[in-house]
């Protein structure tokens, strides 16, 4: 009997990922490969579409060959993905008109600046259950049909197409035969009403945004298509997708209402499981949709921190104080405190509480005797805190406390930082023994749509924690540490305005 595993396709921010699960859960195969970050102008983040595509690709096809499996060895393909990043493309040819803006880039904070000061801030959060910001896809997209030659126009022809990663990813594997988009992705778009779950034509109006461009929107677990024959030498069920975010939250199998996750990634992600109701948020967060299967949808609210593990690659690659990141923690336990330091890692603006597009990093209460061993602490400690304030968000806008938290990503390798973490919240972490929740949630959504996996209650069994951490904590000395950060916080908003 050929043995049958489920290949996850994981486009992040910086590399392309592919693993191959079986129906443990665990790990098979994996294969790995970065691509370029393109900064044309402070602010600005991009990254070519091609080569997305073809990192991709490739690493599918070398985690296959790892093993020696061949098509017939794979039951469906699960996408997760880098959410917000806007690609536009020919629909003949498959070229992209423009690189492919991502996530991160700032570009229209000013365009979003002009639309809250029509007075529509509510307009959209009700029905998108987002907030104006440039981080989301819609004002991206509207930058690239007014600013590349001629392409309002053809769009308006129907000869351009938009997506997000996933959409690419499909309409590539399916040789241009599938334009789809998942409703945890869509939601992700400021475009899209999680209400109805439908591109919302009043906001489109509003934008001057074509709806012939826009991908299908569909559940998170189906079966979309195949891939081409060529690419794997036979077709392969496409049957799964979502947000990296919500991906992790599926994986984390945080199916009930209050369990919540947070991944410590490029970013820092945390989301809770609001169940059938999306719960407005007071306090900065977003409305979401988690995922959308066996015919219903569950929402979820979620604080995006812009950056966390890659204030660490920062450290590392810019100013180079770090060989690697896994010595990080060695270096931060070698001195009991930041002596007084902060590190604000505003470097493309401050998301969830805060949304101020125009904050930037700083390091704030320097003194003679602060040396490199305290900024990598303080870098570590910069992403408890802004984890921290997503969490009391979260418990506010729910009207209760935080049932259970889990943590994924990779930087929760790093067990000084979920110690500290426990600590400044004041309360267990659950870490399980494959941090790599993201791709195993996409590969869980495409099995459960091609029966590989029967139900949730095999996934719950799959769940296995690697270790509870404890909050050891003062409490004196946690409000001190948080006053600190609030006052260095409250020292970057605005600056770039």
């Amino acid at each position: 009997m050929t043995q049958k595993y489920i290949m996850a396709l994981d486009q992040g921010t910086t590399s392309a990922r592919c693993i191959l699960y079986d129906k443990k859960g665990k790990q098979i195969s994996t294969a790995q490969k970065e691509f370029r970050q393109i900064y044309p102008h402070s602010g600005w983040v991009e990254h070519d579409a091609m080569e997305i595509w073809s990192t991709q690709i490739g690493v599918a096809q070398e985690a296959m060959l790892k093993i020696g499996c061949t098509y017939e060895n794979i039951e469906a393909i699960g996408i997760t993905n880098q959410r917000e990043t806007t690609i536009v493309w020919d629909r003949v040819t498959g070229e992209p008109v423009y690189n492919a803006i991502v996530w991160q880039c700032r570009r229209t904070a000013g365009f979003c600046d002009e639309l809250k000061e029509k007075g529509l801030a509510d307009f959209f959060r009700k029905k998108t259950g987002l907030l104006i910001d440039p981080y989301f896809s819609a004002t991206k997209l509207r930058w690239i049909l007014e600013n590349v030659e001629g392409a309002y126009d053809r769009a308006r022809a129907g000869e351009l197409l938009f997506g997000t990663v996933e959409t690419w990813l499909i309409w590539k594997l399916t040789e241009g035969k599938v334009h789809v988009t998942d409703y945890s992705n869509a939601s992700r778009t400021m475009m899209f009403n999680i209400h109805e779950l439908r591109w919302d034509k009043e906001i489109l109006e509003l934008l001057d945004i074509p709806e012939i461009m826009l991908p299908k929107p569909c559940p998170s677990s189906m079966i979309y298509g195949e891939s081409d024959h060529k690419l794997f030498g036979g077709p392969v069920r496409i049957s799964g997708a979502a947000g990296d975010q919500q991906a992790a939250l599926f994986g984390q199998a945080c199916f009930r209402e209050g369990e919540a996750k947070n991944t410590y990634g490029t970013g820092g992600f945390m989301l809770v499981n609001t169940g059938s109701r999306p719960v407005e948020s007071k306090n900065g967060l977003i409305t979401t949709v988690a995922w959308g299967l066996d015919g219903r949808v569950c929402y979820a609210l979620e604080g995006s921190v812009f950056i966390s593990g890659a204030l660490i690659q920062w450290l590392r690659d810019e100013v180079r104080i770090l060989d690697n990141a896994a010595q990080s923690e060695e270096i931060a336990r070698s001195v009991p405190d930041t002596a007084g330091a902060y590190i604000v890692p505003a470097f493309t603006g401050m998301g969830a509480p805060y949304w101020d597009p125009y904050a930037r990093g700083a390091v704030l209460g320097l003194t003679r005797g602060v040396n490199r061993n305290h900024l990598v602490r303080a870098a570590i400690e910069s992403m408890a805190y802004q984890t921290y304030d997503l969490m009391i968000s979260m418990a506010e806008d729910m009207g209760e406390p935080i049932s259970a938290f889990k943590v994924d990503g990779g930087a929760c390798q790093n067990d000084f930082l979920l110690e500290f973490q426990a600590g400044i919240m004041n309360m267990p972490l659950y870490r399980p023994e494959c941090i790599e929740t993201t791709s195993l949630g996409a590969a869980y959504l495409a099995g459960l749509a091609t029966g590989y996996w029967r139900n949730t209650d095999d996934i719950i069994s799959n769940w296995q924690i690697d270790r509870r951490f404890e909050p050891e904590m003062d409490e004196f000395r946690r409000e001190e540490l948080l006053d600190g950060w609030h006052k260095a916080v409250s020292c970057t908003l605005g600056w770039a305005k």
